[in-house]
């Protein structure tokens, strides 16, 4: 039996989402409780591996199981071996041809950034910050240059394993509430820090220190010299994959709501 899980979580406290020796990544969590509530080994795959420090709002994980469960029992007897800032939101029993990661036809992420002259408190670990007004006009121009397949070499952090620098960048979508920014990115797949590069640009960009063109040039140089440091992680939620439908994975969780 194949079993599909979605997982919410604050990755404030975790090393990223795939198991470490450490033992505290988000993963490592999670299998543990899985096999206590099944009394057996359960080893999982994802969807998408965040960062340290990283959250996830709809993760997507599944495994294979001999066992027979309600899958309700898979969602609140897991939850009852997790830690608060870890959460089962869903299960369902799907064919043993899904592939949480194969199947995938994007992926979308969510950068919430905090703008204010004081730092957030409150939200700390939660949300970016900057202190300095933005132009959002400006960071819209910027990022309409990133859609479509591009090679991002220049967004690409120097530990990134994926085969090839090339990704389809489907949408980058811009909202504000009060000193909230929210920013939605989604694309057939990404490289590792591929986001948090880009906010590293758009943010220098909204700040006035480079004109939108800049992002042009940087996307041009496939060098990663050329971009903004790597923002940081704090405000970058990973709201989760799209799946076609005949598979039944659910598209949004409670916890999205939540979201800034």
């Amino acid at each position: 039996m194949r079993v599909a899980l979605g997982i919410s979580y604050n990755g404030r406290a975790y090393q990223g989402w795939q198991s470490q020796p450490s033992r505290l990544t988000v993963q490592d969590k999670l299998e543990a409780a899985l096999s206590k509530f099944a009394a057996q080994r359960v080893s999982t795959l994802c969807a998408g591996r965040t960062d340290t420090g990283v959250h996830g709002i709809m993760q997507v994980v599944h495994f294979d199981t001999p066992l027979t469960r309600d899958t309700y029992a898979w969602v609140r007897g897991t939850n009852a071996n997790l830690p608060r800032d870890i959460a089962v939101q869903w299960a369902v029993l799907t064919p043993d041809e899904f592939h949480c990661r194969a199947c995938a036809t994007s992926r979308r992420y969510a950068y919430v950034l905090y703008e204010s002259a004081i730092r957030p408190s409150v939200d700390h670990g939660r949300v970016g910050w900057t202190f300095n007004t933005l132009d959002g006009q400006a960071m819209r121009q910027a990022a309409d240059i990133l859609i479509g397949e591009h090679d991002f070499t220049s967004f690409r952090a120097s530990a990134c394993q994926a085969l090839t620098p090339v990704k389809n960048m489907l949408e980058i979508a811009f909202s504000k509430r009060g000193a909230y920014w929210r920013i939605e990115f989604e694309a057939n797949a990404f490289l590792h820090h591929m986001i948090r590069n880009i906010m590293g640009c758009l943010v220098q960009i909204g700040q006035g220190k480079q004109p939108p063109e800049w992002m042009a040039e940087v996307l041009a140089a496939r060098n990663r010299r050329a971009a903004a440091p790597t923002f940081s992680p704090d405000g970058l939620y990973f709201l989760g994959p799209r799946y076609d439908a005949k598979w039944g994975i659910p598209d949004r969780t409670a916890a999205y709501d939540g979201l800034p």
